[in-house]
């Protein structure tokens, strides 16, 4: 039982998705969970700042999973700014690595409650086109799990979101 009481507390990721949302409501930045994206992944959290920003977050709650995954390069190219966001149980010093691009993306460290940005992320502004399109995307499919949850007899119709 000692060895339990000692082990770190590890959130799961919903956990750390609302720490990070919280913190970003608060800095009036608007974000939406599991968000499909046109490549056919979903980023964990997708949201726009006041400023019309597009904003990705890549969540790990496990050191196999931030180590593993692989294509997380992938979102870079639907946001103008990415950040890591990361239980307080695991360690960062990967995130350091030249593999894991770090003058690219901010980190975040969150639990249930709040987050901290402990590495902003630099701004890599997308082409206002595309900002346009992405901004439309995590619009629509904010509108449409909306309705949803409010009629959830409209899930039938429109497309994934």
């Amino acid at each position: 039982m000692a060895e339990a009481d000692s082990l770190p507390f590890l959130n799961t990721a919903a956990e750390v998705a609302r720490g990070i949302a919280r913190l970003f409501a608060r800095n009036d930045v608007w974000c939406m969970p599991e968000m499909p994206l046109r490549c056919g992944r979903r980023a964990d959290l997708m949201g726009i700042d006041a400023k019309g920003h597009v904003i990705i977050v890549e969540i790990k709650v496990s050191r196999a999973d931030l180590l593993g995954d692989g294509k997380w390069p992938d979102y870079l190219e639907y946001c103008d700014r990415f950040y890591w966001g990361l239980s307080p149980a695991l360690d960062r010093s990967p995130l350091e690595t030249d593999a894991f691009l770090p003058e690219q993306c901010g980190v975040i460290v969150a639990d249930g409650y709040d987050a901290e940005i402990v590495r902003p992320a630099p701004l890599h502004q997308l082409a206002a086109a595309r900002r346009k399109v992405e901004t439309e995307r995590l619009a629509r499919a904010s509108l449409r799990r909306l309705v949803n949850h409010g009629d959830p007899h409209t899930r039938q119709w429109g497309a994934e979101g």
